[in-house]
């Protein structure tokens, strides 16, 4: 179990998912409607099944649970499946809630995603300036776009991002252990408006907290 959630840790600090508004999908081409995302998306909220996949195509570890964004720079993951765990980001700092252990991580933000995907959540760049772009032909009926950081040195190989008519249906990353994570969306819902606490994290009572929360 240690394992497994070291993986869902590491997943969350190196990927951010995507939505579209079906009005903005009047480009043939997936690496459009990623432009478009980033030219208009504000709030988005998904249910979300996970598969964490060997260099082999084996399965290692299967969660699901409800992924909630809001740009620029806030996001959490709650995972339902197989077992708790709440993932927070405020905008300022990133919040690891452990349900089991009973402790609650907090880091920088800006530190934790620094050279991730998740940059692209600030939506002040377009992909190109970071990554390498490409359209990429597919028999599944879906369209697909593959990022690849030009920096050498990044901590994950590719991300796909697959779309059908309706928006985004799911994402694939590959890391530096050659590990794939596949993301697959329902019940989604884009540019509602969130609560306002959304993105309030709250220590229970009785958790232990380890690191700065006075960023």
């Amino acid at each position: 179990m240690a394992m497994a959630k070291y993986q869902l840790r590491q997943f969350v600090l190196l990927i951010v998912c995507f939505s579209f508004p079906m009005s903005a999908y009047a480009g043939e081409f997936a690496s459009e409607k990623l432009t478009v995302f980033l030219q208009t998306v504000v709030t988005f909220k998904s249910q979300f099944e996970q598969t964490v996949l060997s260099p082999k195509g084996e399965v290692i570890e299967e969660a699901q649970g409800q992924f909630v964004l809001e740009r620029p720079g806030k996001f959490r993951w709650d995972y339902l499946a197989p077992y708790p765990q709440e993932i927070v980001a405020d905008g300022t700092r990133i919040w690891f809630y452990d349900v089991d252990l009973e402790q609650v991580t907090v880091k920088s933000q800006q530190e934790a995603l620094t050279d991730t995907p998740a940059t692209l959540l600030s939506g002040e760049m377009l992909p190109e300036e970071k990554y390498l772009v490409r359209d990429v032909a597919s028999d599944d009926g879906l369209s697909w776009v593959e990022l690849t950081p030009k920096d050498v040195d990044s901590n994950f190989q590719t991300v796909r991002f697959a779309f059908d008519k309706s928006g985004l249906q799911q994402m694939i990353m590959q890391d530096s252990f050659d590990q794939y994570t596949r993301l697959v969306f329902s019940d989604v819902h884009e540019n509602i408006v969130l609560e306002a606490d959304e993105f309030i994290f709250v220590a229970p009572e009785g958790v232990d907290v380890v690191g700065d929360v006075s960023q």
